[in-house]
């Protein structure tokens, strides 16, 4: 689907490779462009019980997205950063509430065997590897990490404007 889209902008969208779920060397551009094209590219995939929810869903992702990565912050945009994570938090609840359990959901055969191949290394051989049910998003890290974002922006600025490398001197 999304390889039907085509590039458009001046240092926008680019082309999709075929398969996009198994890109290999992806960088931010590729998540930020299929991120902007998930919307049209999942049109009538789901079932129309579901679809609502997750087209909000995607839009709210996108809202927020887009506020996380200005590069200069007013109060306003922080105030707008933290209304969109309030719709994200809320849309995610749902959609883990009504839509997770309807799918099953796995991982790719090569996160499967990556993960296989780091767990043979620490406890030896287990057999082959194979897809195995993933957790959903609420459960990570990750997720969570999504409120604090105001505030670090606050407190540290922007992402671009700092960096955590180690420096030697």
């Amino acid at each position: 689907r999304f390889s039907a889209i085509l590039p458009f902008g001046v240092g926008g969208i680019c082309h999709f490779l075929p398969n996009v779920a198994e890109m290999s060397q992806r960088v931010t551009r590729h998540f930020e462009d299929m991120l902007q094209c998930l919307i049209p590219a999942f049109k009538g995939l789901f079932p129309v019980k579901h679809n609502a929810l997750i087209k909000t869903l995607l839009f709210h992702l996108s809202e927020w997205h887009a506020l996380a990565k200005l590069q200069m912050h007013s109060d306003d945009s922080l105030a707008q950063l933290d209304q969109a994570q309030k719709k994200l938090g809320a849309e995610i609840q749902q959609f883990q509430r009504k839509t997770c359990d309807k799918f099953k959901t796995y991982e790719l055969p090569n996160k499967a065997a990556a993960w296989y191949s780091q767990q043979q290394t620490q406890t030896g051989p287990n057999g082959p590897a194979k897809s195995t049910s993933t957790a959903h998003l609420i459960s990570f890290n990750k997720f969570h990490a999504l409120g604090d974002y105001s505030r670090s922006i606050q407190m540290f600025g922007t992402t671009d404007s700092y960096t955590t490398q180690t420096v030697s001197g």
